[in-house]
């Protein structure tokens, strides 16, 4: 079993700033790229940021300079560290990680339970 929880969101004002965390645990053998994704109110689910385990990131052009995204392997953590955040920054804000669980296993996505970030102009 493995479990991404995910903490941090909130309601901020336009300009200020929140810190996401997400921690992988249970059977973790490897984790290959840990992100963030977010979902708005009638819209697709997107790619916020990623971070591969050679810490190679990997940014939506719309949050570039304002997101950070970092990661430490020997905690299987991820943090989203949001500036000058945007009304237009409100969704509901998803942790993944593709990992495997065991050696020979194949890498699968697994997805936290989603925290709500409330940008209020």
């Amino acid at each position: 079993q493995v479990q991404l929880v995910e903490s941090g969101g909130g309601l901020v004002q336009a300009g200020g700033s929140l810190r996401l965390s997400c921690a992988a645990s249970g059977r973790v053998f490897s984790i290959n790229a840990m992100g963030w994704y977010r979902q708005a109110p009638g819209k697709q689910r997107e790619l916020v940021a990623t971070i591969t385990s050679g810490h190679n990131t990997n940014y939506v052009d719309s949050v570039k300079g304002r997101f950070t995204i970092s990661g430490d392997g020997a905690k299987n953590t991820v943090a989203l560290q949001m500036n000058s955040l945007k009304p237009e920054d409100t969704a509901v804000y998803y942790c993944n990680a593709r990992l495997r669980r065991d050696y020979s296993g194949t890498y699968y996505d697994y997805w936290g339970q989603g925290t709500q970030v409330t940008v209020s102009s």
